[in-house]
């Protein structure tokens, strides 16, 4: 299969299967004589992982680990439940943030009119935000 026929089966971009390519999360293509990436079935089942772990939200380092477990049949299963929970406690995190940026939007929100005046609590909270940041 040749590199655009592997994006349409997996729905990855050339340039990120490139970029996979290049990070060593998917082996060097073979190439035809003119140049040309010729990739297998078992490329496009890797890249499929890939795909489906970066859809998870696990990091490029982390798909590494987890390419290297789905590789070896000699490991345990708890390694592989390690590697998840840590990435969910990292979800986790992550998610505490966006809360905390959502509720201090929305209390922005509800302290502005939204009407014809140009004076605008939302404007004026970030502005002295960036000026403490500043150290102004």
């Amino acid at each position: 299969m040749n590199i655009g026929e592997v994006s349409s089966a997996t729905g990855i971009s050339t340039k990120m299967i490139r970029h996979y390519e290049g990070l060593g999360l998917l082996p060097r293509a073979i190439r035809t004589s003119s140049g040309y990436r010729q990739y297998s079935d078992k490329d496009v089942s890797r890249l499929r992982f890939i795909r489906r772990s970066r859809d998870l939200g696990f990091s490029l380092e982390r798909v590494g680990e987890l390419l290297e477990l789905w590789q070896n049949r000699e490991r345990s299963s708890r390694q592989v439940k390690t590697l998840a929970q840590t990435h969910m406690a990292e979800l986790d995190g992550k998610l505490k943030e966006l809360q905390e940026m959502k509720a201090a939007v929305d209390h922005l929100i509800q302290s502005c009119n939204g009407d014809d005046r140009p004076d605008c609590p939302i404007i004026d909270s970030l502005a002295s935000e960036a000026a403490v940041r500043d150290g102004r």
